[in-house]
């Protein structure tokens, strides 16, 4: 943590910092690429716009209802858990932030996660099973990387970027569906079949490639937040040490209660997911032993700061 004058401030990785501007920057390449080629073909494309902005306005705004609701989380209040109360506030406190709402999830699972739109609409969450696994020093360590995400606004960075997958997604059903029922607009099948093809096989490399760019700044905003929550809490090993307690713990959870958790693994510090699952969604948290080492190495660097100040 460096602090001066009451002020929160966090040295930033450059490498890491480079390489999300970069994945940005391919990705938006990617999409006005794509545009050029709707164009070329002639498609009209605002009325799927408005549908996928209209949809990602409403998760946004949602958000953080829509994951209390799908995950059964309960708001509590400071008499039910003073102590975390009290960790989340010191921790809001020091990132000159508003204290998050505190959520409660009765599972097994040693987990919590983080959202809404911004600080003043925040919300972090924890699962009965991590207040039960942790350490008071490592379950601090695990909040301050929760409130890293929503001090470095990820849930509207994320929003952004799903915007466009989410928008290929739908012309990929729209043109796949047109492709059964005789072409974009009606018209001859035959004249209409041969470039809607083209254009959906298009769309599906566009949209995979898009995928795996978002899955990609989901990584990084992951170790941008493990970065965060270090120097907020000024315990990078304590967090380490967390990550490790809670994936040696997940994969020795039954498949049966990782259900229960599993729609909100993609905001979770680490994902919820079986081993199946995990070989299919690896990509959208860093491994584990990486996270690790980069905090590990954090420490020093801390040191160094502080040396310095």
């Amino acid at each position: 943590m460096v602090e001066k004058n009451n002020t929160f401030k966090v040295s930033r990785d450059k490498g890491l910092v480079s390489r999300m501007y970069f994945t940005w920057f391919l990705l938006g390449l990617l999409y006005a690429f794509f545009g050029l080629i709707l164009n070329a073909f002639g498609v009209q494309i605002s009325f799927i716009v408005v549908i996928v902005l209209g949809m990602g306005i409403f998760q946004y705004y949602m958000s953080d209802k829509m994951i209390l609701w799908s995950t059964k989380a309960k708001v509590i209040s400071r008499e039910q858990d003073p102590q975390l109360f009290e960790i989340v506030e010191r921790l809001a406190k020091r990132a000159n932030i508003p204290s998050p709402k505190i959520a409660v999830m009765e599972s097994s699972v040693p987990n919590a996660f983080a959202t809404g739109r911004n600080p003043k609409n925040s919300l972090v969450a924890v699962t009965t099973g991590i207040r039960e696994r942790l350490s008071s020093s490592e379950l601090e360590a695990v909040l301050a990387h929760e409130l890293g995400h929503v001090i470095n606004g990820d849930m509207k960075v994320l929003a952004i970027a799903n915007f466009f997958v989410t928008f290929t997604s739908f012309l990929m059903q729209m043109f796949f569906w047109n492709m059964l029922f005789g072409g974009m607009y009606g018209g001859n099948r035959r004249q209409n079949g041969g470039y809607i093809i083209v254009i959906y096989f298009i769309t599906m490399l566009v949209y995979f490639i898009g995928q795996l760019l978002v899955l990609a700044l989901t990584r990084y905003r992951e170790y941008g937040a493990d970065r965060t929550g270090s120097f907020l809490s000024g315990k990078p090993d304590e967090l380490a040490s967390a990550l490790e307690k809670i994936s040696g713990t997940i994969s020795k959870i039954p498949t049966q209660d990782l259900r229960t958790v599993k729609t909100a693994s993609a905001f979770m510090i680490i994902p919820a997911l079986s081993g199946d699952d995990v070989a299919k969604l690896l990509s959208t948290h860093p491994p584990v032993q990486d996270r690790v080492r980069k905090l590990r190495k954090m420490r020093q660097e801390m040191n160094n700061i502080f040396s310095d100040s």
